[in-house]
């Protein structure tokens, strides 16, 4: 029944804009933060939000890689359904965007092009000393423990760490989106990352749904709240 009212509201809407988190992507085979499997209930010598700061990696710069090579570095993961769904719903002009607090590129693998990545993306690489890019695949390979430019220069993925502000170009373009779409769906996210999380308080639409796991801070505020796996409700819809 919640599926065919979510079908409902798709179906009139005009101005779709998709917000989403972890959830979305854990369905790809890339863990989350706060499941009970999820990086933040593993074992390592410092805790994840200490390791993912911005004053870890320039103190620490050899095991903050050690950490993110092996748990925030997946490039062979492909999109699942909830990525293709949004594609297919944005080529049909129906769907704004994509404001997206993961940084695993899976929305633009789909075929998103308007996509809001709020914390950055694993894809972009850069020499802090001349600014070069590199691939992440050029991270995960690099033969060392931390990885280098020609130049001698440290490469800082282009990721958001604790400590570090958000691009403001890219928090405009989602503001707008969200301000301007007459549905939003809300999905895989806990909602307690902020600046990120308060973006939903900005819509002004016509239906809110969310689509999440476990209960989060905005159920209550929706007109609609699924507790199924993100992929497996979108690619159920047309």
């Amino acid at each position: 029944m919640a599926y065919e009212e979510l079908q409902k509201m798709v179906d009139e809407s005009r101005k779709i804009v998709f917000f989403g988190g972890a959830g979305v992507s854990t369905e790809s085979g890339i863990p989350d933060f706060r499941s009970t499997d999820g990086l933040y209930h593993q074992q390592y010598d410092y805790p994840p939000e200490t390791i993912l700061s911005h004053t870890f990696f320039m103190k620490k710069t050899a095991e903050f890689y050690r950490f993110y090579r092996a748990k925030m570095l997946v490039t062979d993961a492909k999109p699942n359904k909830a990525h293709l769904t949004l594609a297919r719903w944005e080529q049909e002009g129906k769907l704004l965007g994509v404001v997206t607090q993961n940084i695993d590129g899976l929305h633009q693998a789909a075929g998103s092009r308007k996509v809001w990545e709020l914390h950055g993306s694993i894809h972009r690489n850069y020499c802090m000393t001349c600014g070069k890019f590199f691939s992440p695949e050029y991270l995960r390979d690099y033969d060392g423990d931390i990885p280098r430019c020609s130049c001698g220069g440290i490469i800082k993925p282009d990721v958001v760490l604790y400590e570090e502000g958000l691009d403001q170009d890219v928090m405009s373009g989602a503001l707008t989106a969200i301000t301007r779409a007459d549905m939003m769906i809300v999905a895989g996210t806990s909602l307690t990352v902020y600046p990120a999380a308060g973006l939903v308080r900005y819509f002004g639409g016509r239906h809110l749904v969310l689509i999440n796991r476990g209960v989060t801070p905005m159920d209550d505020a929706c007109e609609l709240v699924i507790h199924d796996p993100v992929g497996e409700v979108l690619g159920s819809l047309t």
